[in-house]
């Protein structure tokens, strides 16, 4: 079952909500005025970032480049994982569910 919040990064632990077909992250809309640009990361990324993810982890700040969060991707069906660069040049990894996911997908097309 998906979180439906900031897992790591910036604004970790803010809840991921939706309310009449708006989301929001903690109290910032998620749209394309908000949002530089986001990523989806699926399981093969996951796999075979886990040692980026870990030399990363040592090495850098919380969040490094996006590929090296695809280790804390979840695993089950209908959550997502989804690496988010915000345009304020902050970056959040957030987990959702599929009904949030494809409010997300709708608004950034």
């Amino acid at each position: 079952m998906a979180q439906n919040k900031v897992i790591a990064g910036d604004y970790i632990g803010a809840s991921v909500s939706e309310t009449l077909g708006t989301v929001t992250v903690g109290n910032i809309t998620f749209s394309k005025h908000t949002a530089e640009s986001y990523e989806v990361i699926t399981e093969e990324q996951r796999k075979s970032a886990v040692s980026g993810v870990l030399r990363g982890l040592v090495g850098r700040a919380v969040l490094g480049p996006v590929g090296l969060l695809a280790g804390l991707s979840a695993k089950n069906v209908g959550t997502y994982t989804i690496a988010v660069n915000w345009k304020s040049g902050k970056k959040s990894l957030i987990e959702v569910n599929d009904k949030i996911y494809k409010l997300i997908l709708k608004e950034m097309f």
